[in-house]
């Protein structure tokens, strides 16, 4: 199968990424401005595949999902690279954390624009080739944050939206093959959350996540539900999937 990836340069993207390619698929994936993040991306994902016996196509492309004249742009170049494109995984986003008193207009806009509007122009974007194959496979990466979280209203507003983005694409486009769904990640081994992600978060995690010895989840588990939900045999469309160990999260 044939799989673009927004946000493939690190973290979960990355995983979904390697993974993909792991199990045979071609993978075009997305990445802003680091080069050297998006060539590691690449070179793992090749040997990946390399590793499990199959010869992969993986590309990376710069782009900017808020930019819609960019979306384009890169949408037509995949289609001249990649024979066409199945499986559409929206993973790049951003956080621009502030209470909502404190919160100017450029952090609320730039993260909407980022995390809700680019999924949206992506997915655009590619129906009509996903329409033409009558088959598709949409997967948007939200947020346990998506009911809500303190510091984190742009955040949690946009994730909540791509839920309602994706029940929508299901019901207009399930009779044409193409089926939408949601997964919710929990925390995550990533080189993102070693980094950010608040001791006490992580303390409560470990305390109370219903996992053994409370583990943080592998990214090739959560890689592992995209490529479920991307089988031609899924008979998933329009739901929310919670890859999260048993654990909800309020704040």
């Amino acid at each position: 199968m044939y799989y673009f990836v927004t946000g493939g340069s690190r973290g979960i993207g990355a995983g979904i990424v390697e993974y993909a390619a792991s199990k045979g698929h071609h993978v075009a994936f997305t990445y802003v401005t680091n080069v050297e993040a998006a060539e590691r991306s690449r070179s793992a994902a090749l040997a990946a595949a390399k590793t499990a016996g199959h010869e992969v196509e993986v590309k990376a492309y710069q782009l900017d999902v808020k930019d819609p004249e960019q979306v384009e742009a890169v949408h037509d170049a995949v289609l001249e690279d990649f024979e066409t494109m199945e499986v559409i995984v929206n993973c790049a986003g951003v956080n621009r954390d502030n209470l909502v008193v404190s919160m100017d207009t450029e952090e609320w806009r730039e993260v909407l624009a980022t995390n809700l509007d680019g999924p949206f122009y992506v997915c655009r974007q590619f129906l009509s080739t996903l329409m033409a194959n009558r088959f598709g496979r949409i997967v948007n990466i939200s947020s346990i944050q998506h009911n809500g979280g303190t510091g984190q209203a742009n955040y949690a507003a946009a994730k909540a939206g791509l839920h309602g983005l994706t029940k929508t694409l299901a019901k207009e486009y399930g009779r044409r093959g193409i089926t939408a769904n949601v997964i919710v990640p929990g925390f995550f081994d990533t080189d993102m959350t070693r980094e950010s992600m608040p001791q006490l978060n992580k303390d409560y995690w470990k305390k109370y996540c219903p996992m053994p010895k409370g583990r943080m989840g592998k990214v090739s588990e959560l890689a592992a539900t995209v490529e479920f939900l991307a089988s031609r045999d899924s008979f998933i469309n329009g739901e929310v999937i919670n890859v999260t160990g048993g654990l909800g999260w309020t704040s």
